[in-house]
């Protein structure tokens, strides 16, 4: 019912930039929160920034400085900055809408935990 698409993954060199976009799509009336995670060969999963609907936005301590997360509501779509990447920034990125709400005339109807297929970073020299 709600399928989020991420893209603007690539191959970079440690310093550079690159801007992931993730845009949500189906039955949407609003998304409260929005995310960006990430996962490294052989780790965890692990987040990386969430922004709300009202522009609140939280960091992991790591990307802090060098990761801006921003998003357009009128088109459910999140955006990552990445700059002065380091390799160990190497990843799958994924993004995340942690509540979906379906319809304005029933609070009851949303779904939960909407997570994209991820988009591969890597930075390297």
């Amino acid at each position: 019912q709600v399928q989020l698409v991420e893209s603007g993954g690539g191959l970079v060199q440690p310093g550079g930039s690159l801007r992931l976009s993730c845009a949500a799509s189906g039955s949407i009336f609003s998304i409260p929160a929005m995310g960006w995670y990430r996962q490294a060969p052989g780790k965890q999963r692990e987040l990386v920034a969430t922004i709300t609907s009202g522009g609140i936005t939280n960091y992991a301590d790591s990307v802090k400085g060098r990761f801006t997360i921003s998003r357009d509501n009128a088109k459910n779509t999140v955006y990552l900055q990445m700059n002065s990447l380091k390799p160990e920034d190497t990843a799958v990125y994924y993004c995340n809408a942690d509540r979906v709400y379906y319809s304005d005339r029933n609070p009851n109807a949303y779904g939960l935990d909407f997570w994209g297929k991820g988009t591969l970073v890597t930075v390297s020299s």
